[in-house]
């Protein structure tokens, strides 16, 4: 008689979308067990998403404080509590990392602590114990990609997860190496504790993915805000040295090089997949040359009863993107006709403002075929967004020609991310521009916005000159 298995459902990794998959997995009646090496919550919760918005809102706060006398308030001098700031981030992910800690009891997930390494198709070893499970989910995520010639040393020469912790003083010259979502948020933050922040990028342009306009836009602003952007730059090394961190910059095109010095030295070029001694061999599925362990729609590798979701089945690396394959693969577990479908995953940088999209660039639209006509409503007629001080940046509508269907949305504007859900619905529900255009929203808001980009696609905005 062949012996029972252990579980039915094996997670390992407990991020965003491991944790989601194994909570869903237990609420359709599955026995489930969840591993992590690390603190529950992945490195969203512990090292990422989480701990930079916090830091992120604390940057906004200063920023704010500053312009306050505008419009009549004014303060003392300001005084930063580094180990205060540092300490209230720890303290917001300690209390979501216990949050998980708590759903996983709640829902009897079985959560082991330590390193998974797979011993045949069907059972793992985490410390001295194996385990077997007729299916496993693999939800290891990723970790930040390293640059020859820049050692990160969580010192001076730091990766995101160093970046977090801000040091007492504050930089005065900062250098992000990688002007993509993580360079430009810690720049921010950096900019607006007061470093002074230059940010370098290998490619033409800066937030590769996005849409032209959204980031010529953008760019603007973050320059105005004080931070210098290099684009066609490479660092080449990096030497410490008792005045600060001299780093080697070309120029990518003309081969000139020069040498400036920094206090801090962020490397943020990327994350690669993280498999390092999961030992995936051994069950059969495939990983790629780059370490992704590809996954069909239903998250399923070629080996039928193992998963992969998130950053380590393949791009984007997005915490909800992760978070939705964690429910489709622990659905189709349960028997469920679940797929993952989306028409659109949104991408968001959270500065202030923040840049997000949802769907199709311009630029993409017009590669795939479509006839496209485009709608924008610039923030500076919004009344809503002047009282937020607030009037840079704008709403942008990608569309098919002769059907109306929208395609895309990029916005750049306070709150952006927020804004984007009714964007990322109607591109899943198929809507036109028309649709929108109809739907009444409430004034005075930055919503608004969105409506009168809408109108801006057939020339009928209100509040500005349609060409």
């Amino acid at each position: 008689m062949t012996k029972p298995m252990d579980f039915d459902v094996l997670v390992i990794g407990a991020g965003p979308g491991g944790y989601h998959a194994a909570i869903r997995a237990a609420q359709l009646g599955l026995k489930v067990a969840c591993v992590e090496r690390d603190s529950l919550g992945g490195v969203c919760l512990n090292v990422g998403c989480i701990p930079t918005k916090a830091m992120l809102h604390a940057g906004e706060q200063i920023a704010a404080a500053r312009h306050a006398a505008d419009f009549g308030l004014t303060f003392g001098e300001q005084k930063l509590d580094i180990a205060k700031l540092n300490g209230w981030k720890d303290g917001i992910v300690k209390k979501l990392t216990g949050g998980v800690g708590a759903l996983f009891k709640a829902n009897k997930v079985t959560h082991l602590i330590g390193e998974a390494s797979f011993v045949d198709p069907h059972t793992v070893k985490v410390g001295d114990k194996t385990y077997t499970a007729s299916n496993f989910i693999i939800a290891t995520g990723s970790e930040p990609a390293k640059l020859p010639g820049l050692d990160v040393d969580q010192d001076v020469i730091v990766d995101s997860t160093g970046a977090l912790v801000m040091p007492d003083p504050v930089p005065a010259r900062m250098l992000c190496v990688g002007g993509g979502v993580i360079g430009f948020e810690f720049s921010h933050v950096y900019n607006n504790m007061g470093s002074e922040v230059k940010v370098i990028e290998f490619l033409p342009n800066i937030i590769p993915g996005a849409d032209a306009d959204a980031v010529k836009e953008f760019a603007k602003i973050m320059k105005k805000q004080g931070i210098n952007i290099a684009t066609e730059t490479k660092a080449n090394k990096a030497e410490k040295k008792s005045d600060g961190v001299h780093v080697e910059l070309e120029n990518v095109k003309t081969g000139e090089k020069t040498t400036e010095v920094f206090d801090r030295v962020l490397v943020a070029v990327g994350r690669r997949p993280r498999t390092d001694g999961l030992n995936i061999q051994a069950t059969g599925a495939t990983v790629t040359d780059r370490g992704f362990v590809p996954a069909n729609t239903r998250q399923q590798t070629n080996v039928a009863h193992i998963y992969s979701i998130g950053d380590v089945a393949g791009n984007p690396m997005l915490a909800h993107k992760a978070m939705k394959e964690g429910l489709v693969a622990a659905e189709v577990i349960a028997g469920k006709p679940s797929e993952q479908d989306a028409v659109a995953i949104p991408g968001v940088v959270y500065t202030s403002p923040e840049l997000a999209w949802v769907g199709l660039t311009e630029a993409e639209a017009k590669e795939k075929g479509y006839e496209v006509k485009t709608g924008i409503f610039p923030l500076s007629a919004s009344g809503r967004a002047m009282t937020l001080q607030a009037t840079d940046g704008f709403v942008k509508m990608v569309v098919e020609k002769d059907t109306d269907l929208l395609l895309g949305v990029h916005i750049v504007a306070p709150h952006a991310s927020d804004l984007l859900g009714e964007a990322g619905l109607a591109l899943e529900m198929a809507a036109t521009a028309s649709d929108i255009a109809l739907t009444i929203h409430a004034h005075p808001t930055l919503g608004e916005a969105v409506l009168e980009a809408a109108e801006a696609v057939h020339k009928q905005a209100i509040h500005i000159m349609n060409k």
